[in-house]
């Protein structure tokens, strides 16, 4: 699959995005998820990745706010998807890859992520960088990439959107 584009997300790619949502995570709980958080406005990126023209995968980060000592504002990953038939061909790689790029050029820098270790761990996502944050997901699965010298501990507060899952 090595003619996989990335774009910024489109209104007129909302459905298919909600339907690869559906099928990668078995439900509709992220698609209702990535809804609200573009109605509360809470979307700092979202993208779609292409084979040829077709939409095979999506990620979207969210605003998050992290409170303490020192508060910044910093994103939370969540979803990434891509369609079940197009997994493990790169897709969600190069989705990743390339927000990140995109992050950091904006001046973002902390990603959090509630996911896989081994997965997110390709891309720089630690345990031990999320282990001093205060977080009602607090565990194994959050992890912290940061996109340069970014505060290590602190009180995350994710988009209320979150709050319905």
């Amino acid at each position: 699959m090595s003619g996989i584009t990335v774009r910024a997300a489109q209104s007129g790619d909302y459905s298919l995005i909600s339907d690869i949502l559906a099928a990668a995570f078995a439900g509709t709980d992220e698609a209702n998820l990535v809804r609200r958080l573009r109605q509360d406005k809470d979307v700092v990126l979202e993208l779609v990745a292409l084979n040829d023209e077709t939409v095979i995968g999506h990620i979207l980060f969210s605003r998050l706010k992290v409170t303490g000592a020192q508060e910044f504002d910093a994103v939370a990953l969540a979803p990434l998807a891509v369609l079940p038939a197009c997994q493990g061909q790169g897709a969600g790689s190069k989705l990743v890859r390339t927000a990140h790029a995109q992050l950091a050029a904006a001046g973002e820098i902390l990603s959090v992520v509630l996911g896989e270790p081994e997965y997110y761990g390709r891309f720089g996502y630690e345990r031990q960088s999320a282990a001093g944050f205060e977080s009602a997901h607090q565990g194994d699965y959050l992890q912290a990439f940061a996109f340069g010298d970014a505060p290590r501990s602190g009180k995350l507060i994710y988009a209320p959107a979150f709050g319905a899952l």
